[in-house]
């Protein structure tokens, strides 16, 4: 039997039903630690596909972990469903036109990301059933990967403690394997309190918070000349204090991402944003707090399982693109600057760089590199590379040169290309799992270029350790 025909046959029998459940949640939306609709579809879906479900894992109201099987080796197949706020968007057009003003939408594709994760799972779970292949598939739902880190908290509730790999998938504009690093980052709220006043009238009595923002984040601002260029600081202002320029405001709030290659300088990074927020208090009179928001550490990458999913991903190929697929591909393109048009070729092999030069999906795979590259965006995939050896494809699931977290991203979302690459990546992932999970070998390997690779340092999670339970962003 061959492992590829097998599993494609598998997925695509079910196709409807994998569609159905990534438009369900593309349709509705939720932000990080409150996808409680989008976990209870995949929770359910699990059930009638005979795994065993654990909700509520790590106290995590929205994380699960869904199970086939028994025994070792145990594979890890991570999904996400989480979305993003501002990127409302209808699908299916080349023009900005949200759904609600203001509101949420899957601009990263994750919607994508968990059914195909959770196709992954299924086609495992019937191979196992057909042959008799001993073992367990494990389907972890993942909450706030873009905000908060729910893997970090999972890893470290120890639920990977007794997995022997991982693997997962990102949608993108291309397909490759990710034997990559990433940046580590760590994120905080900084709130500061000051005290109203009539700004004509007395404002020798008011002590203005937004001042102590602005302060900071100029101060964050000089910083940035004098760290490590691989490192990224980004703020957002959630609370200006107030609408009224007569009124000196006593609260307002700003959220800081920081991030760099390694988890140490990450926390020396903070210690010096801290500072700036300190002295930004100091300087307005103003008391400041610190609300903890998330972490995650850098990936490390796997060589040994990375060579595995190239070849299933090169075996199982590129999906085939009819002209509709096509003419809204370029429809989708000419609402691009000419920067993102040529943005669309970084990282890639100049063969294959020329090859898609003229198109407007790429349908190329590109060769296998050993070049260690490193991503400078984060994901909390990376705490799991820590305790696990680990491995992630991408596949292309929107037009090319499309930027991540963009109305464009949300648009292509629940249509036909972006289905066809949420499948072929589920069928990469179990023929990647299968193969693994029959060759002990593989798996020894994998295990032991992770411990190189660690050079003997332990995971710890940068997660403070008083840090019980994330916060959700009603809270926030």
């Amino acid at each position: 039997m061959n492992l590829q025909t097998f599993i494609t046959e598998q997925i695509e029998q079910k196709r409807d039903k994998f569609i159905q459940l990534s438009d369900t949640i593309w349709e509705n939306p939720e932000l990080y630690f409150e996808e409680h609709k989008s976990s209870e579809y995949l929770c359910k879906a699990l059930e009638e596909e005979g795994f065993q479900v654990e909700r509520g894992v790590a106290e995590i109201e929205t994380a699960f972990v869904g199970s086939y099987g028994t025994g070792k080796p145990i594979v890890a197949i991570l999904g996400e469903f989480d979305a993003l706020t501002g990127l409302s968007q209808q699908k299916g057009l080349a023009h900005n036109q949200p759904i609600v003003a203001g509101g949420y939408g899957h601009g990263c594709g994750h919607n994508l990301l968990g059914v195909g994760a959770f196709a992954a799972a299924v086609a495992v779970k019937e191979y196992m059933k057909q042959t008799g292949m001993q073992g367990t598939v494990r389907y972890y739902g993942c909450p706030a990967e873009e905000s908060g880190s729910g893997k970090a908290y999972m890893v470290r509730a120890g639920l990977f403690e007794d997995v022997d790999f991982a693997l997962s998938w990102h949608p993108s504009t291309t397909a490759y394997v990710m034997n990559v690093s990433s940046q580590a980052n760590y994120s905080v709220r900084f709130n500061f309190y000051g005290r109203s006043a009539h700004a004509a009238i007395a404002p020798h009595l008011g002590r203005s918070a937004l001042d102590a923002v602005e302060l900071m984040n100029v101060g964050v601002n000089f910083l940035r000349e004098h760290m490590i260029s691989e490192a990224r600081v980004h703020y957002a202002i959630t609370n200006t204090g107030g609408g009224l320029p007569n009124v000196v405001p006593a609260h307002s709030e700003v959220v800081y991402l920081i991030r760099a290659p390694k988890k140490q300088q990450v926390m020396e990074l903070y210690e010096r944003v801290h500072d700036i927020a300190k002295g930004a208090a100091l300087m307005t009179g103003t008391t400041m707090e610190v609300v903890f928001e998330g972490a995650a550490l850098n990936l490390v990458p796997n060589t040994t399982l990375a060579e595995i999913m190239h070849r299933n991903l090169v075996a199982v190929g590129v999906p085939s693109y009819d002209e509709l697929d096509q003419q809204f591909a370029q429809m989708i393109r000419g609402t691009f600057s000419s920067e993102e048009l040529n943005a669309a070729f970084a990282g890639l092999d100049e063969e294959t760089a020329m090859a898609l030069k003229d198109k407007a999906i790429a349908d190329i795979i590109p060769p296998f590199s050993n070049k260690q590259a490193s991503m400078l965006s984060s994901t909390d995939v990376g705490d799991v590379s820590w305790s696990v050896p680990t491995m992630q494809c991408r596949t292309t699931c929107w037009a090319l040169g499309t930027p991540i977290h963009t109305w464009q991203v949300v648009s292509q979302g629940a249509m036909p290309i972006a289905h066809k690459g949420m499948l072929e990546a589920g069928k990469v992932i179990a023929c990647t799992a299968i193969e693994a999970m029959e060759n002990p070998d593989i798996l020894a390997k994998a295990k032991a270029e992770l411990e190189k690779r660690l050079q003997g340092e332990a995971y710890a999670s940068l997660i403070p350790t008083h840090i019980r339970q994330p916060r959700t962003t009603t809270t926030a």
